[in-house]
């Protein structure tokens, strides 16, 4: 059982053992079917793209508009992402609405039309960067400002950094980077889906019919956990990162959900639905944003919060070995569909590192383990225990 309930026993005979390797394999199988699938979609994605750009490159694009992502760094750099789209924003999602409304909401956010080659400028703290948009569209610069404030959240601009396609000044959008204080004791990197945010993503029907029919307003938080992130980024003083293999075409959707639930704040780094992405495991995209969010944070250490249903377990165990004294606790959210498969005991039982990988039922055993470890008060436990008990 997950921690908070007793301790599940390492599977040790054969006829489990052998259960655990062929859901491995049939894992592999689905991982490898997906990125096939997803490479066919590439090619006729940048075929159809090609073909749509000539057709309008001798005039400008109807609804121009720049998507900024935020950014993250420190005193002396920070990077900053976003991308330039000819598509007009999402509607904003309004309590009662319909389920087609979520429909044509999502569809509009999943049915982008980049724009490459944008010449753009990035604008911060008196220092400025100018980039090109790649062949999807996407921007990622790093910016090393002069004199950077000393505030959690720096604010930004980007624009365009010459005329483009008959469009010149007045396309502007703004952004903020995530600059923790001297104040920091230490910062948050959390999952997603199925950590924070019920998905059910180890079932790719349940995950479609929820991205495509809910809102920021209806999708449901897991229980405990936004009082339980509050708790541990201490009013903002702690940082918070949201590392995710969903796409960037649901960034304004899960900003506006991590607002929506009471979540902290914090840069979301996310992925390319297709693109220069689609060759990376899920695996893969999480090590190298994790990897990011030390590198720019040199001086913190982190706590990792992720779930048991896909690979969260193992890309953490890794990481503790990539970066030794860097991370200062681990916690999984059980959510396998089959919690007796042994995976994630097969990692904890054999476990010599003196950073502690946690397996939780809940978020109030999450609060327990901080608090032992000082990370959060008993308050905060409490407070965690009041938000279950509500849901009861």
């Amino acid at each position: 059982m997950p921690h908070g309930h007793g301790a599940v026993a390492a599977t040790r005979n054969p006829v489990a053992f052998a259960a655990m390797v062929m859901s491995e394999l049939a894992r592999s199988l689905r991982l490898r079917t997906r990125r096939l699938a997803k490479r066919a979609l590439m090619v006729v994605e940048r075929r159809v793209d090609a073909v749509r750009l000539a057709r309008t490159m001798d005039h400008a694009p109807e609804q121009f508009r720049i998507a900024t992502f935020g950014g993250h760094g420190n005193p002396s750099a920070v990077v900053v992402r976003g991308r330039a789209l000819d598509n007009p924003e999402p509607s904003v999602a309004v309590e009662g609405e319909g389920m087609l409304a979520a429909i044509r909401r999502t569809v509009t956010r999943l049915s982008t039309i980049e724009l490459p080659g944008v010449p753009l400028r990035i604008s911060l703290a008196g220092t400025s960067v100018d980039t090109v948009t790649d062949h999807e569209g996407y921007f990622h610069v790093r910016i090393e400002p002069a004199g950077m404030p000393r505030d959690p959240w720096v604010s930004g601009l980007v624009g365009l950094a010459t005329p483009y396609r008959g469009l010149a000044d007045g396309y502007t959008a703004p952004f903020e980077v995530r600059v923790p204080g001297p104040g920091a004791e230490f910062g948050v990197i959390s999952d997603i889906d199925d950590t924070i945010l019920e998905s059910g993503a180890q079932r790719l029907l349940a995950v479609v019919r929820r991205t495509f029919t809910g809102s920021a307003l209806t999708r449901t938080p897991i229980a405990g956990a936004a009082e339980l992130y509050r708790a541990l980024t201490r009013a903002d003083e702690n940082p918070i990162f949201y590392v995710s293999s969903s796409p960037w075409n649901l960034h304004d959707f899960l900003v506006a959900f991590l607002d929506h639930r009471g979540f902290p704040a914090g840069p979301l780094l996310l992925r390319h639905l297709l693109g220069a992405d689609v060759h990376r495991t899920h695996a893969v995209t999480k090590h190298v944003a994790i990897a990011e969010v030390l590198e720019m944070h040199p001086g913190l250490r982190f706590v990792l919060i992720g779930d048991s249903g896909q690979e969260d377990p193992e890309i953490y165990a890794e990481v503790i070995r990539r970066h030794p004294g860097r991370i200062l606790a681990v916690y999984i959210r059980e959510a396998r569909l089959d919690p007796g498969d042994g995976r994630v005991e097969a990692i904890i039982d054999t476990w010599n590192d003196a950073t502690p990988i946690v397996l939780a039922a809940d978020s109030f055993a999450m609060a327990e383990h901080a608090a032992s470890l000082g990370l959060i008060t008993s308050a905060d436990v409490a407070s965690v225990s009041v938000a279950l008990a509500a849901l009861r």
